[in-house]
């Protein structure tokens, strides 16, 4: 194609996916590559308003440096304002524990989207073109994916947009020609350490030995994906709705009704990929539907754990083990729940409230400071009723506790004896007799 053709290609593609205006202020990220200065190139042509950013990843030592001073250049030459910023990527990606590539991926767009408010840019563009987005459907594969990561590279995430998806890797060299316009070379591309890499310098390849129109046919193919996703997508929201329950607080999945979908398997992966966790962890998941309550999954920040006839879906992030103290002259407390205390005289046989969350105590059998905490394994005590102990995980089993509502429950301790799991039952050892004189009575507001 030549450069009008190419320039127009790419201005349809905006006005088909990209909801720009000729108005909005668009953060172009510019290393210097082909990519990056034909897309600063034909935006500008096309009158948007441009700011070059660029990142020094720290990576390539003076060939860093060298793509710095030229993305530097090619702002003023194109008469755009610039901004930089320089990563210290191995020592993030160390601490982050994640790939350079991941690291380089989330330092670039977290950077970038930090600009764009504070410069007031509505959009941030990047160089991905149709070549990228082919890697990206092959890399897909390789790994494991729903639908979704089959249709390639989507022109609109969020506040990002890729306006040079219609293009192949030919046409923005093409462009460059025609424009003489210089571009630097990053050496790492020709290196196949690098999943991407590989991809591009060796199975690309390959499949072009077969069918030297590969990356055509491939993109025809991501193009018919796109449409049958639209027709998925809506199916799987309708399950979703017969199938979550979801609260402040956790999101469970109803097994019987899962399992009634015409597709559960595909439905389950749907679900917890939302959550963070992988395609190779759905096997796993799939089978613990009819396995025993207690197997857990985790992902980035969920847990996905099985109890009895559901999935529960939870944030990974554990209450830290503490403990707070009651003492006799409180009144009450607000953390870790909302408690009040009162004294109440026993002398006109005190009516106890018949509320789980009213719980009443002879006051002469109390150890004072009180103490509220978590439960712990081995944990035991004498339900009001009962003359022996039973351990509190039995408990826990006998009254159909999820993990969740394990981790949930708070004790109020007198010594080392509990004497009330909170909302349930007290300890028949401090329990309010007759001859109680004194009774120390708590209101739980949680």
């Amino acid at each position: 194609m030549d450069k009008e053709k190419i320039v127009k290609t790419v201005k349809s593609y905006i006005s088909e996916n990209i909801p720009l205006s000729g108005t909005d202020k668009i953060l172009v990220g510019l290393s210097g590559g082909a990519d990056s200065v034909s897309l600063l190139d034909i935006l500008l042509q096309l009158g948007y308003d441009c700011i070059a950013c660029h990142c020094n990843f720290q990576l390539r030592g003076n060939e860093a440096v060298r793509d710095r001073n030229f993305a530097y250049e090619m702002a003023q030459k194109l008469g755009v304002a610039f901004y930089e910023t320089v990563f210290d990527t191995n020592k993030y990606a160390a601490e982050k524990k994640v790939s350079i590539e991941m690291a380089c991926r989330e330092l670039r767009y977290e950077w970038f989207e930090k600009l764009r408010c504070e410069l007031e840019a509505r959009w941030i563009a990047v160089a991905h073109h149709r070549d990228d987005s082919v890697e990206t459907m092959l890399m897909n594969l390789i790994r494991g994916t729903g639908i979704t990561g089959l249709c390639g590279i989507q022109p609109v995430y969020g506040r990002v947009i890729r306006p040079l998806l219609s293009l192949s890797r030919k046409d923005i060299e093409d462009y460059l020609a025609f424009r003489q316009l210089p571009y630097v070379v990053d050496s790492t591309n020709r290196e196949d350490n690098y999943t991407r890499n590989k991809i591009r310098l060796h199975v690309l390849p390959l499949l072009q030995s077969v069918n030297p129109a590969v990356p055509e046919t491939i993109v025809r193919t991501m193009n018919h994906l796109k449409e049958v996703a639209t027709v998925y997508r809506h199916s799987i929201a309708e399950q979703k709705n017969k199938v979550l329950i979801k609260t402040e607080e956790e999101t469970y999945i109803k097994i019987e009704e899962l399992l009634q979908q015409p597709s559960p398997k595909a439905l389950l992966f749907e679900m917890v990929r939302e959550y963070g966790f992988l395609s190779s962890q759905v096997d796993d998941i799939w089978e613990s539907l009819e396995a025993h309550s207690g197997k857990e999954f985790l992902s980035t920040d969920y847990r996905l754990i099985k109890d009895r006839n559901r999935m529960i879906l939870t944030s990974k992030k554990k209450e830290a083990d503490v403990s707070f103290e009651i003492t006799e002259n409180m009144s009450g407390i607000n953390v870790p729940v909302v408690l009040k205390f009162a004294f109440v005289s026993n002398e006109e046989h005190y009516e106890i409230p018949r509320d789980r969350n009213i719980a009443c105590f002879d006051a002469a059998k109390l150890k004072f400071p009180l103490i509220v905490r978590h439960w712990k394994k081995g944990d035991r005590f004498t339900p009001f009723g009962m003359k022996g102990s039973k351990k509190l995980s039995d408990y826990f089993n006998d009254h159909k506790y999820s993990s969740i509502d394990k981790e949930k429950a708070w004790l109020l301790c007198s010594g080392d004896e509990i004497i009330w799991l909170m909302g349930e039952r007290i300890s028949e050892k401090v329990r309010v007799k007759c001859e109680t004189k004194l009774i120390f009575q708590i209101i739980c507001e949680k």
